[in-house]
């Protein structure tokens, strides 16, 4: 599932719109103490409230915000072993194909279960899941209230499943109009937050408007910080990979190649190279995510200028760092722009944040028997509002 696709669903959860229709909302609220179901809440989600149902429409959408590998991530699921009888992609799978709304809820208390097995969350949880169809038009630049034909969309069903936090209210101080006087707040009923939800999943995923019931696209609370238990242990899925563990291995795989010292023309036309894959995938008409395999990794090096590599080479440092030839690393993860928006020059006497265009500018240099960082620059250095006095190297 692209970037794209995300964006073109996520866009359709609000209210009044003819591509995306949810039939039914599940709800279970479940006690920090006992880590149990405490209340649980069935009913057609056409029956809530207009204000409700755009509150949850609002936290469904903010389920499905942020970037791949960052805090939306695309799983597969494990094979199901044979003794196994609540595997979550065969409990998906018969809640979305299922007519009975019974057994639909069942299958989602069975998942809602698994979250609670030995877990102790921080605070009381809500856990609400909702089935619905979701309505892609055929053609690009579709107007709404021409998408009445339905063999001019491709049909959707699908499952989402939003995990959030309850807060107690603080104790205020209020003004009773009725009785013209201040009071004080008693009400500590807990507050479901649904700005920030603290995980969900979005099932099936789509793939080039086609279902893909392998897949599962699991939602992070925070970026580059999966919940790797929730994963294995409630999705049944296999191990997820990061924006930041691309980068780490990438690292890796270079000094591997290149080995620990490499100059900063190099590393900045490494840098370059990468950027102009994703240049490419910007400007192209279809979605297309470039990734860095042993063939790409190979490929890079060559054009940055880096001698002695070979494909024997680069796929020994595949197999030393991932222990897999054929892993692929998606090429925004490495670009600093995409996690971390600068590279950082560490030293003992201060830390340097530089831009990945600007490293060519970046030299080091020895000066009276002395290593320094020289950097390029075309102006007057600012420091705390004053401009330093150019002053000559000393040989």
């Amino acid at each position: 599932m692209n970037k794209k696709d995300i964006a073109a669903i996520r866009k359709q959860f609000k209210l009044d719109t003819d591509l995306l229709k949810i039939t039914e909302i599940y709800k279970v609220y479940i006690r920090q103490e006992s880590s149990e179901f405490y209340h649980e809440e069935s009913q057609p989600f056409s029956l809530l409230d207009r204000e409700q149902q755009e509150l949850f429409l609002n936290n469904f959408k903010k389920v499905l915000g942020g970037k791949l590998g960052l805090k939306l991530f695309e799983v597969k699921f494990r094979q199901q072993e044979e003794e196994q009888t609540d595997h979550t992609q065969q409990l998906l799978y018969e809640g979305l194909q299922t007519a009975e709304v019974e057994d639909w809820k069942e299958n989602m208390q069975s998942i809602a279960e698994k979250m609670v097995q030995d877990v102790q969350y921080e605070k009381d949880i809500v856990v609400t899941f909702i089935r619905g169809t979701y309505f892609k038009p055929t053609k690009r630049n579709h107007e709404e209230e021409e998408v009445a034909k339905r063999d001019e969309v491709y049909k959707n069903p699908f499952i989402l499943c939003s995990m959030n936090q309850t807060e107690l209210p603080k104790r205020s101080l209020v003004f009773d109009f009725n009785e013209k006087e201040f009071k004080s707040q008693d009400m500590l009923d807990p507050i479901i937050n649904l700005t920030s939800p603290i995980g969900g999943f979005l099932f099936p995923v789509f793939t080039d408007n086609a279902a893909d019931v392998n897949h599962i696209l699991y939602a992070a609370g925070k970026a580059n910080k999966p919940n790797y238990e929730f994963v294995e242990s409630v999705l049944d899925g296999e191990e997820v990979m990061t924006a930041d563990d691309d980068k780490a291995v990438f690292e890796e795989i270079i000094k591997e190649v290149v080995g620990n010292e490499v100059s900063t023309k190099t590393l900045a036309s490494v840098y370059d190279e990468i950027n102009s894959m994703l240049v490419v995938e910007d400007e192209g008409e279809e979605e297309y995510l470039p990734v860095l395999d042993t063939k790409e990794v190979e490929r890079v090096l060559k054009a940055s200028g880096v001698k002695d590599v070979s494909t024997e080479k680069v796929e020994r440092a595949f197999q030393t760092v991932i222990e897999d030839k054929a892993y692929e690393m998606q090429a925004s993860h490495i670009v600093p722009s995409y996690t971390t928006k600068s590279i950082k020059i560490e030293t003992k006497v201060a830390n340097i944040a530089i831009s990945p265009q600007d490293l060519r500018y970046v030299r080091q240099v020895t000066v009276n028997g002395k290593r320094c960082i020289l950097i390029e620059v075309e102006e007057d250095t600012m420091i705390e509002g004053f401009t330093l006095l150019p002053e000559e190297l000393l040989e």
